[in-house]
C-alpha cells in the first residue's frame, strides 16, 4: 500500500487543521493507521492510532481532548483532525499503515506516507 499525507499548513496557535492520509494499492480497511509526528531535533513519536473497524482510537496524552483519529474506509482516507493548536504541535505528521493491530512503536509499521509540515505559530 501507498500512502499520501496531506493537508499540512501554517496556522495560528489555537486554530485547526485536518490532516488526510489517503492509501492507494491497496483498500485501507485492511490496515490499522497510525499518525505519527517529528518536530525539529527530536525523535518521530506516536501521536494517535484507529482501528481498521474505526472501532477503537487511541491517542497520546499530549494530544488528547484535542485531536481526533477517523476514517473512511469507503474513500480509501483516514483523517487526523487537529484542534486548539499549539506551538509545541509543531512537527512533520506521517500517516503509518500495518496489518495487525494498533501498536504505539514506530518500528512496528511497516509502510509510511511521505509526511507533511503542520507549523503553529504562537
Amino acid at each position: 500500500v501507498q500512502l499520501q499525507a496531506s493537508g499540512g499548513g501554517l496556522v495560528q496557535a489555537g486554530g485547526s487543521l485536518r490532516l488526510s492520509c489517503t492509501a492507494s494499492g491497496r483498500t485501507l480497511s485492511m490496515y490499522t493507521i497510525a499518525w505519527f509526528r517529528q518536530a525539529p531535533g527530536k525523535e518521530r513519536e506516536f501521536v494517535g492510532g484507529i482501528s481498521r473497524t474505526a472501532i477503537s482510537t487511541y491517542y497520546a496524552d499530549s494530544v488528547k481532548g484535542r485531536f481526533t483519529i477517523s476514517r473512511d474506509n469507503a474513500k480509501n482516507t483516514a483523517y487526523l483532525q487537529m484542534n486548539s493548536l499549539k506551538p509545541e504541535d509543531t512537527a512533520v505528521y506521517y500517516c503509518a499503515a500495518r496489518t495487525t493491530a494498533w501498536n504505539p512503536r514506530i518500528n512496528e509499521y511497516n509502510y509510511w506516507g511521505q509526511g507533511t509540515q503542520v507549523t503553529v505559530s504562537s
